[in-house]
This record gives structure tokens, C-alpha cells and sequence, in this order.
């Protein structure tokens, strides 16, 4: 993000806003928009944004992953057979 670029008034973005929807769109990075001086609002492109949240989706499921061969390291894991005759017996399921 590009400060001297990337933060404007909120008045400014209304009577530019073709302006800035074409520099969102060819930059892929947000506005942040200022209300009284202050930041209070982040505009961005649908798909820069769908882009971002892309990027989270993908970040959790490592995570989740990383979580879970850890999870494997440290003994808090049981093996499928076991883990289906434990909901068997929980469940009353014969079979």
C-alpha cells in the first residue's frame, strides 16, 4: 500500500470515484478512506478482495494442517479402526 497514494478523504472518493475504482483495479490494493482526518473506512476491489480472502482461506487450512501433524507428534492422535469401534460402542452400533 502506497500511503501518499492510498488514503484519501471520503470527499475526495466521492467526486473522484471512477478515478479510484480504476487505480483499485489497476493496482489491486485498497483505499483508505478518512472522515474528519480520521481512517474509517477501506475501500477495495471485488476480486483483489475475494483475492484476500483467498489468501486467510488458505493460511487456516495450514495451520489446521501444521495443528494436526503436531497433534500427531504429540501422541493426541488415535488410529481410524479404533477411533470407529469407540463410536461404535458409544453409539450402540453394531455392524
Amino acid at each position: 500500500m502506497d500511503i501518499s497514494r492510498d488514503i484519501e478523504s471520503l470527499s475526495n472518493f466521492k467526486r473522484n470515484t471512477v478515478r479510484f475504482l480504476e487505480q483499485m483495479k489497476e493496482t489491486r490494493e485498497p483505499v483508505v478512506l478518512t472522515i474528519n482526518g480520521k481512517a474509517e473506512l477501506v475501500v477495495q476491489d471485488a476480486q483483489a478482495y475475494q483475492a484476500l480472502l483467498d489468501r486467510i482461506d488458505y493460511l487456516e487450512t495450514m495451520k489446521a494442517i501444521e495443528q494436526g501433524l503436531q497433534d500427531v507428534k504429540d501422541g493426541k492422535s488415535i488410529v481410524l479402526e479404533d477411533f470407529i469401534a469407540d463410536m461404535r460402542k458409544k453409539h450402540g452400533i453394531h455392524g
